[in-house]
């Protein structure tokens, strides 16, 4: 008889799962053993593509369309999340923007664009998602932090601005609503795909003690990680290759 997978019987929502980083995470999960609800916002075919993935590896995925950073949005992806498979065990807050702009160029419409999805999506995301969770008896919320919530990089302030606020969000968390629901982050380094211009993360690799880039794999591991990680809350998980490490 085959062992159980880590994630058998669980369900786990991901935001933002169609593309990229949030579709290595969502396939990392089914490969687990976890059944899948995912958010998308524009990216249609993906998403109708990874629901094919996942019913290969023998789970079932839902995809739904909603922008996070709207409460009403975000109160209709939670209903649809109870009525998928009756629970929720893992919600994953991968929905994210990354923009560079010089400090006095940054405009009140860019802080409040970054801040609002990176930051208040989360936590429009964990505050809906919090009574599924705690009903489960296992509940676990990875968030997605980044390297620059660590760093200060004077060419993103409003970018590690939010991010530092979904460090902190996590902290709080942790204990808000301990000891039923786990609340983790994740900050990743830079992540490189197959699509991305050539040169664009040699800066990261000429600092990085491991010399890479990461891969959305060593992302989707880390989430995987921490879904399971009983013991571990409150906690920001860097993966980064050794990059935030002081000279």
């Amino acid at each position: 008889m085959n062992a159980p997978l880590p994630l058998e019987g669980r369900v786990a929502l991901v935001t933002g799962g169609a593309r990229r980083i949030g579709r290595s995470v969502a396939l990392r999960l089914a490969a687990d053993g976890a059944d899948v609800i995912f958010s998308y916002r524009h990216s249609r075919a993906e998403a109708d593509s990874l629901v094919s993935e996942v019913s290969a590896l023998g789970r079932v995925a839902q995809a739904n369309e909603a922008d996070v950073t709207r409460r009403d949005d975000v109160l209709r992806l939670i209903e649809s999340a109870g009525k998928f498979r009756g629970r929720l065990d893992l919600l994953v807050n991968n929905v994210g923007m990354f923009v560079s702009k010089p400090f006095e160029q940054i405009t009140e419409d860019d802080w409040d664009t970054m801040q609002s999805t990176n930051l208040k999506s989360e936590f429009l995301m964990c505050q809906a998602a919090a009574p599924l969770l705690r009903a489960s008896g296992r509940g676990s919320i990875v968030n997605f932090a980044s390297l620059g919530g660590l760093l200060a990089w004077p060419s993103h302030v409003h970018y590690c601005v939010s991010k530092a606020g979904v460090i902190m969000l996590t902290r709080c968390l942790a204990r808000a609503l301990a000891p039923q629901i786990r609340v983790n982050a994740i900050a990743p380094g830079t992540i490189s795909f197959p699509d991305d211009a050539a040169g664009i993360a040699e800066d990261f690799i000429r600092r990085a003690p491991l010399a890479r880039t990461g891969r959305p794999e060593d992302i989707a591991g880390a989430v995987s990680y921490l879904a399971q990680a009983d013991f571990v809350t409150g906690q920001v998980l860097v993966v980064d290759g050794g990059r935030s490490i002081p000279a």
